[in-house]
This record gives structure tokens, sequence and C-alpha cells, in this order.
């Protein structure tokens, strides 16, 4: 296809309306499914063909290796290979490279692949008393502080602006304190973490401006997908590739806005406009990936968020015909949900789903193991998202080898025989073994490869050369072939994703929004996280949720709060009074024993009868046993998470605030605590 008009025939007419606006400030606001990809891909390609681009001179951005391999792959496929389709840290890490040498002298310092080590020495100089998830709530906050531009000396007050005092237990003062130390410990090691990529970068094209001319010169179209997940850094970054020019397309989606919490923020899309009031806008409504019935659901579930729903979001218009209806289902307890729900996915197979379109959903990944027992009983398939790489698996790295010592003595054969061929002594076999476990997961990783030559085979008619080429850059850029299992994913792991056939599970009140989420901009956020599940669904979709955890449990869960006058009336909760104290107060009178974490309540009722002995007064009177089944079912990290626990009213809170987050972290309480914990509950009483 040659002829610029007509490679715009495969869009539609708000599609093509963006790929015809090849300059100028371009804000395209996208739904789930409406092909905004499609859009931009063929705007970059409609542009090369007409001559308003040169290749190489197009920088198109993204947030996952996966998109932007994804990006290059669709790019090709329109027959523009030469556009540079990367993430801001590849892109960043590429120029730092380049200019490093000439702008500061040397190799670039290693890259840490974690922060942990560093973060803990960082703790110990200060004589922070720390364990491995302290350790991990610091070394988010760090990285948040550094995608939000906050240096140490401003951290306490960006933390009280921003209401993020208390993390892991420790005061805005020493958190900045080990953010100045951390920093330390890099620079006696000479290494950089994955922030200060883009940071340095930053500070290169700031002070360099023969740097940055020589980068403006070489990328003078911009595009920057999924926008709303911007962060100030990535922002200031991108800012200085334009250098006062405007001519950038962006494109997002505020109802997609999920990453707040890690500094990323939707600003920069909602007020593009007002930035760039040359901007045009076009928004994309037409929902190509999802059956009426999940788009209904969608909208309808999105439009409750009222005044918290962004201007910029848009109502879906399904495209696709009519589908099954959505499922609604609720559970005894948590094992009856995922036997059910594995029973569903194995109909669901036999009826002619692959088990690579379908996908478990849930809210935090520990609700990961139910279900991947219970697909495992089931015989059928999985793959955990955020588990293992997967080129870094040894049977890949293996097969790799394998395929690339077969490059030259591939003949005549055909690319999909010829692999077969050679990925048949690496343990491949046209069906899936009757094993569970590492040898159906070695094979499910084998087989991906072969799907993947039989994709490139259809579609470019690549040889075996063609096939290892595109290994080699698959993985560089860790994108990895699809893998033909059941998905378990945590729904922040599915955003960009979407399969035949979704189960949201565990769609109650306490993860759905989860119990931490106290402000109602995190809960506007929780609302949105549902949203990004429904969108992922093609055409089966599921909502489930569990009366109780464990069997025999009271059946005190309720449906999610964001599916009132949504959810079948039978299950549908009692109304609730607004305000923080009222979401808190529901959320634990209707916990149970079930619901709390066992070590956590444990700990508790031993620390509470040893301040009762000491103030020689009944163990109810420190707190009730309702509150202490709260205090293990939310495990607080700090005062505020406390707070509105039932049951911590002002004064419990400052008698003994402190002791119970200690207890909760594990650690045990000092006698100063203690001590002034009893001397406030002698006030009390």
């Amino acid at each position: 296809m040659t002829d610029p008009d007509q490679l715009l025939e495969a869009l539609d007419p708000d599609q093509r309306t963006v790929a015809e606006q090849l300059t100028g400030p371009v804000c395209v606001l996208a739904g789930a499914g409406t092909g905004k990809t499609r859009a931009v891909t063929y705007r970059i390609a409609h542009g090369v063909r007409t001559g308003v681009y040169n290749p190489q001179t197009v920088l198109a951005v993204t947030f996952t290796a996966r998109a932007a391999g994804e990006m290059r792959t669709r790019l090709r496929d329109l027959g523009v290979p030469g556009v540079q389709a990367r993430t801001f840290h590849a892109a960043a890490l590429r120029q730092l490279s380049y200019f490093w040498p000439s702008a500061i002298g040397g190799g670039v310092p290693r890259i840490m692949e974690h922060k942990a080590p560093l973060i803990g020495e960082a703790a110990g100089r200060l004589g922070m008393s720390v364990d491995r998830l302290a350790i991990r709530d610091l070394a988010a906050e760090v990285e948040w502080a550094k995608v939000s531009l906050v240096t140490a000396d401003d951290y306490p007050r960006a933390a009280a602006a921003s209401d993020r005092s208390g993390v892991a237990g420790f005061d805005p003062t020493t958190i900045a304190r080990l953010l100045s130390v951390y920093e330390d410990a890099k620079t006696d090691r000479n290494v950089i973490d994955f922030e200060d990529v883009l940071l340095l970068t930053v500070g290169i094209l700031a002070e360099r401006e023969d740097v940055a001319d020589t980068v403006r010169r070489q990328y003078r179209h911009f595009v920057v997908d999924e926008f709303q997940d911007v962060s100030p850094l990535q922002h200031r970054l991108l800012e200085l590739w334009l250098g006062g020019r405007d001519d950038l397309c962006v494109v997002g989606d505020a109802a997609q806005t999920i990453y707040s919490f890690t500094g990323a923020t939707a600003r920069y899309l909602t007020e593009f406009s007002r930035r760039y009031p040359s901007a045009t806008v076009v928004r994309l409504v037409r929902d190509y990936r999802s059956t009426p019935q999940v788009v209904s659901l969608a909208n309808s579930m999105l439009a409750g968020a009222g005044r918290f729903r962004s201007s910029a979001s848009v109502d879906l218009q399904a495209q696709r015909p009519s589908g099954p209806a959505v499922r609604f289902v609720a559970h005894d307890d948590d094992e009856s949900e995922a036997g059910a729900v594995a029973a569903r996915a194995a109909e669901l197979i036999r009826s002619g789903t692959p088990a690579g379109e379908i996908a478990v959903l849930y809210r935090t990944n520990a609700q990961s193991e139910a279900y991947e027992q219970a697909l495992s009983r089931a015989g059928i398939g999985y793959l955990v998202r955020g588990g293992e790489r997967f080129f870094s698996r040894k049977e890949v790295r293996d097969a790799v080898v394998l395929l690339r010592g077969a490059v030259r003595s591939q003949g005549e054969t055909p690319l999909p025989e010829a692999v077969r061929d050679v990925l048949t002594s690496a343990g491949w076999a046209p069906e899936p073994p009757a094993a569970r476990g590492a040898v159906r997961e070695r094979w499910e990783s084998l087989n991906a490869l072969v799907q993947l030559a039989d994709d490139l085979h259809t579609t470019r008619g690549a040889d075996m050369g063609g096939l290892v080429a595109e290994l080699t850059e698959r993985a560089a850029a860790q994108h990895a072939p699809m893998v033909d299992g059941v998905t378990l994913a945590s729904l922040h792991a599915a955003k960009g994703l979407e399969w035949d056939a979704v189960f949201l599970v565990g769609v109650s009140d306490g993860l759905l929004p989860i119990s931490m989420a106290e402000t109602e901009d995190a809960i506007a956020e929780e609302r949105r996280l549902l949203y990004v599940g429904i969108t992922r669904a093609r055409e089966h979709l599921e909502l489930s949720f569990s009366r109780s955890r464990n069997a025999g449990g009271r059946g005190s869960r309720r449906p999610s709060r964001f599916l009132d006058g949504i959810w079948p009336s039978d299950e549908r909760p009692p109304r609730r009074r607004r305000g923080k104290a009222a979401r808190a107060e529901a959320l634990a009178s209707s916990l149970t024993l079930e619901d709390a974490d066992p070590e956590v309540f444990e700990r508790l009722r031993v620390w509470r009868a040893a301040t009762a002995q000491e103030l020689d007064k009944p163990a109810f009177t420190v707190l009730h046993d309702s509150t202490l089944v709260a205090i293990a079912a939310a495990r607080p990290t700090h005062m505020r998470q406390l707070a509105i626990l039932r049951g911590i009213g002002p004064t419990k809170l400052e008698a003994y605030g402190a002791q119970i987050l200690a207890v909760v972290r594990g650690d045990a309480p000092s006698q100063a605590t203690a001590q002034g914990s009893v001397a406030g509950a002698e006030k009390e009483i």
C-alpha cells in the first residue's frame, strides 16, 4: 500500500482526523478499546508517506517495553521501519549513554537493578529499624520523590501537601534524611538507579545547550502515548526534547489514571489545551474491543464517580455485536470463588476460547495463590504477570541458542516447520504435557516461540534469520510473546492488555476500594482501577466476590460500593453514609476474624493483655476485640490510617497509636512507648 489516501481508508472518521493532523499540538482523548495505537501509528505512517516526516526524526514514547515493541511492529508492518518507538527510560538511557563520555567523561555508572540493599544501608546509617516490607515502602517513596522532582530538603513540605505522612511508620523528616543518605550511598559505590537515568539526562540537556541542540535536530516530531501516566520528571524531559516547539501529539484517557501513587498525574493531559491554546483535540469514543454489555457496565460504573469524573473522560460507544450478559456471582468463601472461576474457565476452554484469551484479575497480588491452586487442580495452564521475565527463563535462553544455530541450515524448509523441528529437541511437543507446574510452564514458553514463528511467517514471510532478529529485538525490549495459558494479574498489571474473557474477582468493599484508600481522591482512583479491569474484556465478563474469607465464616462481605445500583438487588449493600469516618465504620462493622491477618491479630492480642495487666484493668477497656480485628485486617502503617478505624478515638490514638503501629509492623514496642501508653490510658480511665 503506497497511496497515503488509501492508507487512511482503514480508519474511522475520528481516527482519520488524528492521522491527518500531522503538525502542531494534538491531544487525543481516547477511551478504552477505541484504537488509539492504530490511530497514532497510521498518523506516523501517513506523515512519512506524504513526506511531512522523515522517519528518523520521529520519536514515539510510551510506558512499557511491550507497548513500544507493539508500536514498532505495527509501524514496520505499515512499511515505516525507521521510527524510534521507546519507553521514556529507554530513550533517555540511549541519549545518556551517547552523550555521557563527552559531557561528563568516562562511562555511565552501573544502573542498580534493585534499590533495597542501599535503602537498607541508608536506614542503618540513620539507626532506623526496618524490615523487608518497610524497605519496600521506603524504596517506593524514594521513587515517588525523584519522579516528582522533590528534593530531600523539600520532602517534608511535599509529603504534607500530598498526604504522604507516616510512610513505613516514619515521620517526613526522617524520610528526608533517608533520601539524602541514600544518594550518598549511591555516590560512594558509583551506581545510579532507574530514576537517575531520567534525572541525569534532564541535567545534561538543561546544562549543555550543544547537547540539547543535537537531540532537537535529531527529533522533530513527538508522539506520547498514555499521557495520563506522565510524571513531573518525564514531563520535564519531554519539555527539554521539545525545546519550545509544539510538534507534539499526546494520547491518553483520564479514566485510566491509576498510577498517581507513583507520581503520575493526569494534569498534563487534562490541561493540555490550556498549555497549547491552538491544540487540536480529538475524542475517540468508538469501542471496537468490547461488547455492548461490557461497554454499558463500564459507562455506568464510571458515571457513578460524579464530580470526581474528569471532563476529559469519554462515554464509550460499542461497535461490536451484542454478546453474553455480564455475570455477577457471590460465593460463600474465597476457596469456593477460586474453584468456581477455574470451573468456568474450563467451560470456556471447552467451548473454544483459548486459555491465553482468559484472564483472572484481582486487586492485590496476594489473591493470586488461591487461583493458581484452583487452576492447577483443574489441569489448566496459567501464567502470573509480574513473575520471571520471559527471556530470562532457562528454556527460552536455550531455545534461542538453538534457533540461532539453525539459521544457516534452514534451507527451503518453511519457518513454522523448521522451528518445530528445532524446538522438539528442546522439549516442545505438539500437545501440552499432562503434568502441571514447571513442566507445563516450560512447554508453554516453548510453544509461545512456535506461535510467534507462525505469526511472523504469515504476516511477513519471515525466515529463521528474521525470527532470530525479532527475538533479539524483543529480548532487548522485554517484549515477550503471548503464552497460551490463563493469565493471572493484578488490575494494575493488566492495564494495556485485553482478553476474550475476564474474571474480576474479589470485588468487595475492603478490596475494591482497598481498605487503605482513605481520601476521596484515592477512592476515585480505585473506581478507575475497576473501570480498567472491566474494559479489558472483549466478550465474556464475570464479576465475583466471596461473602467470607474462610469456609463456614460469617458472610459479612458486600459487593463493592462502585457497583451500587448495578449489582443484582439481592446482593446490594445498604445505603452508606458519606464521609471518611462512615466508610471506615461500615468496613469495620463488616469484618470478622476471618478477614484479619492471624499473625497481626495474635500480636495485638498479646500486647493488649500485657497492657491491661499493667493497668490492672480488663482487656476490653484497652481495645475491643472488634477493634483488634479491624486493625489486623487493615494493617495500618501510619497514624492517619489507624485513626479512621472504629474504636480508635483521639484519646486512645494518643495513648496507644505508636505502640499499635509497632505491633502491626512486628516490632517490639519500646519500654518508653509502653510506659507512655499506660500513662495515657490512666488519664483516659
